[in-house]
């Protein structure tokens, strides 16, 4: 098997960063993008776009942004750490220039067909049909496909789950569907769904309606972008440090999540409390929903029983009456209408990226994921990952050994709740991980802490930025050192507004410093318990 060129289907963050490790390989990208311009969903669109992603007009990323930076690419010190979606647009723009992507993109060009090659077996080529804006067709053959879509598109519309709804008077619609509150002023409002867009479109709306009704099934944990001391909470918390503790003491790790949840403001009296723990399902990520709530804005509700023409009737038998607007927030299908495969490889994901049942592996699905962290830089470890075994500089496990693999994780990992979407969720820090491990690129700290113990306290305590896949093996950028050292000088840098006089704060702190010699002790007395006392019992 012989690849060269690729098809990369897609110019959103997934689909740039394929682009770039295609090229990053010495292979020959084509990227099919079917509007004018690059950044997928976060190019805002004033009217929603069928096929498309969408994001609503006041959008502000939950992950900050040196954890969705790109490996090789910092963002600019002066970008907020919660960037809206304008500056993440922009984030993307200065991306594709620096490392020339545009000229591999073709614009208002759509994928209709991708079929396998008659002489598949053996080759793995694939056949692309496209068509341009102005209805021009063509074919192309390629030695491998990265699918870059996404899964924001179609949306998930279940009405039948909603007696009564057909009856309804008013206006329902997808979150899809919307952009920005206008038309809704002095409306009641019922939003269904409790993830981060119902959460965002309940706060929004409420800004303007009379009265919005955030209905939940199952409730939620709800944590801020803010976290210890003003810092992004992303920054505080996804550490190689806190993946450790969670693995080594998840019960323990658990409650002490809990507690700083229920310290901000209590989920059993705010109406917010899951069946679930913290950990088994990713968090909703809300700053202004507490608030909302406290002043009567925003009223949490159980599931919705029936509807009644314009009544609302709640599993707990409340009811609301007159709603004027509901807005499903109710999820994504996965769809992937342009492949047409032989049998039911899409269903069979090894890693969440290629095909199990598929041989050769020439088509590669990349950012089809959901976690507690930022797509891209996951997306990103997927893309190198692809592109080497495109290349035949790594392999894949066999067949049925992939298949095991993917039935010892059901729901693609065995510890998250069961819901609609958590097919997709993976456990960020290892996921990454994992795969930085086949490309030959994972950080070794035991090595860092001999060689450059500044550099191991960092990567070990500190954010698990995207920098740490650089450090070494394939792909190793000579940057990458300097950009972890100064990444909190990138966070505090936005905040200097306003400057007052002061020491500075090291991102050295001395937490970290105990942090990482408690954690060294703690891997110590583990390893000689597990190893050492086994074979010499008078250890």
């Amino acid at each position: 098997m012989v690849v060269q060129r690729v098809a990369v289907i897609g110019a959103g963050p997934s689909g740039l960063t394929s682009v770039k490790a295609c090229l990053d390989e010495g292979l020959e990208p084509m990227c099919f993008e079917s509007s004018h311009d690059i950044g997928g969903l976060w190019r805002y669109k004033e009217k929603p776009e069928p096929g498309r992603a969408n994001v609503y007009q006041s959008v502000v990323i939950n992950s900050s942004k040196e954890m969705m930076a790109f490996s090789d690419f910092p963002p600019l010190p002066e970008l907020p750490n919660n960037m809206h979606h304008t500056e993440v647009l922009k984030y993307l723009r200065l991306y594709a220039h620096k490392f020339n992507l545009l000229p591999y993109i073709y614009f208002q060009t759509t994928v209709t067909s991708v079929t396998q090659a008659a002489d598949f077996t053996g080759t793995g080529r694939w056949i692309v049909e496209t068509e341009t804006v102005d209805s021009q067709r063509a074919t192309h053959v390629f030695d491998a496909v990265l699918v870059c879509t996404g899964h924001f598109s179609v949306p998930h519309l279940p009405l039948k789950d909603f007696p009564g709804i057909e009856s309804f008077p008013g206006r329902y619609f997808h979150s899809w569907d919307y952009c920005n509150p206008t038309g809704l002023e002095d409306k009641t409002v019922v939003v269904i769904g409790f993830g981060n867009s119902g959460s965002d479109l309940a706060v929004d709306i409420s800004r303007v309606a009379n009265r919005v009704y955030l209905s939940t099934r199952t409730g939620a944990w709800v944590t801020c972008r803010v976290g210890p001391k003003g810092i992004p909470a992303d920054i505080a918390w996804i550490t190689r440090t806190g993946a450790l503790m969670q693995k080594l003491f998840p019960s323990w790790s658990n409650r002490m999540f809990e507690k700083k949840m229920n310290e901000m403001y209590d989920h059993q009296l705010y109406g917010l409390k899951p069946k679930h723990s913290f950990l088994a399902q990713i968090p909703v990520v809300n700053d202004n929903l507490a608030s909302q709530i406290i002043s009567g804005r925003v009223r949490m509700k159980p599931n919705i029983k029936e509807f009644r023409e314009s009544n609302v009737i709640f599993t707990d038998g409340s009811i609301v009456e007159n709603v004027d607007v509901v807005v499903f927030a109710t999820g994504y299908k996965h769809s992937f209408p342009f492949l047409q495969l032989r049998s039911a490889y899409m269903l069979h994901l090894y890693r969440n990226v290629f095909p199990a049942a598929l041989s050769p592996p020439t088509l590669a699905v990349v950012g089809f994921i959901s976690g507690a962290g930022s797509i891209n830089p996951a997306a990103e470890l997927q893309a190198r990952w692809a592109t080497r075994i495109f290349k035949g500089l790594v392999s894949l496990p066999k067949q049925e050994d992939m298949m095991k693999a993917i039935e010892k994780e059901p729901g693609m990992h065995y510890r998250f709740s069961g819901s609609g979407h958590n097919s997709l969720q993976v456990d960020f820090i290892p996921y990454m991980d994992s795969l930085a491990h086949e490309i030959g690129v994972h950080p070794n700290v035991l090595t860092l802490c001999l060689k450059d113990p500044i550099l191991a306290l960092e990567v070990f305590t500190g954010p698990c930025t995207s920098y740490q896949y650089r450090l070494t093996g394939p792909g190793r950028w000579s940057g990458s050192r300097n950009a972890i050292l100064t990444q909190m000088d990138r966070v505090r840098e936005p905040f200097r507004t306003r400057m007052v006089p002061g020491p500075e704060t090291s991102s050295l702190s001395q937490q970290n410093v105990i942090m990482f010699f408690g954690c060294t002790a703690l891997l110590c007395w583990f390893f000689c318990n597990m190893y050492i006392r086994p074979v010499f019992p008078l250890w």
